[in-house]
């Protein structure tokens, strides 16, 4: 099975993430763009170079992340970065801009030549730690993915997302989310945690992808848990997981990603 028609990927596929450090104009911006990515680049090569089936570019060192509106130095700077990666690697590469920026990620996607964006606020509202997020994307972000002629790249939504409360949408469980992200047009759907390292559920997982599209784990993950999650699951984005100590913000750790593709390989033989 593909990832959706858009995102040729392999069924079970690993995904990376790459966290851009702090772009320009930023609190924690300490590095200029032709630094940030080359670390990026670094990061994108050796997770390539060791198995993993694609990426995804991040900018989650951007903290405290603005609500949807992430300013032009944001949009060019990614788009430096993920143009730069494309170059060095040839696996699929994905773009997030936090918090909810689909609309630039699909721009840096398109002009960059990545492959899709992981899209937060695809369909329902929900309060975030940013604040309300409370006009859904999905009718906007299609027709304006339609207008640039990005058609080539997926959206793959995140559903019931971590970081936020989903209390005005508690009367939609989560299986009703994504069969609403299905009829809205996204290529596939991610189920998460309540937090950044916390896992999914297998139940959650397979509700999911009772919608019909791919779905994939996007948060917690492990070589110890990824088992729970295999049979029900179509693709794997892991972050803390490859850092050092299992924290998100530390640099990649050479043992933990071998650890982590060596579980996937054995599942797969299995």
């Amino acid at each position: 099975m593909d990832l959706g028609a858009r995102l040729q990927l392999k069924d079970k596929a690993l995904i990376g993430m790459v966290h851009v450090q702090a772009l320009p104009g930023t609190p924690c911006s300490a590095m200029s763009v032709d630094e940030l990515t080359d670390h990026a680049v670094s990061e994108a090569k050796f997770l390539s170079g060791a198995g993993f089936d694609a990426i995804i570019v991040e900018n989650m060192h951007d903290r405290p992340y603005m609500l949807r509106d992430v300013g032009p130095e944001i949009t060019a700077s990614m788009t430096r970065v993920v143009n730069e990666i494309r170059k060095a690697i040839d696996i699929p590469i994905g773009v997030q801009i936090l918090a909810g920026a689909n609309f630039s990620a699909l721009a840096v996607a398109q002009a960059a030549g990545a492959d899709f964006i992981r899209a937060e606020g695809f369909v329902f509202a929900h309060v975030a730690d940013e604040g309300i997020m409370h006009k859904a994307s999905a009718a906007d972000l299609l027709r304006y993915r339609k207008q640039i002629g990005a058609e080539d790249v997926a959206i793959l939504a995140d559903i019931k997302k971590k970081h936020s409360s989903h209390a005005i949408t508690a009367d939609v469980d989560i299986k009703e989310t994504a069969c609403a992200a299905a009829f809205f047009g996204a290529d596939g759907v991610i189920v998460t945690g309540g937090a950044t390292a916390d896992p999914a559920t297998p139940r959650d997982v397979a509700l999911a992808a009772k919608s019909g599209l791919p779905v994939l784990v996007g948060s917690g993950l492990t070589p110890a848990n990824l088992a729970d999650f295999w049979g029900c699951a179509n693709g794997f984005i892991v972050g803390s997981a490859l850092k050092t100590g299992g924290i998100w913000s530390n640099s990649l750790d050479s043992e933990r990603i071998k650890s982590f593709v060596k579980s996937a390989s054995d599942h797969s033989k299995s």
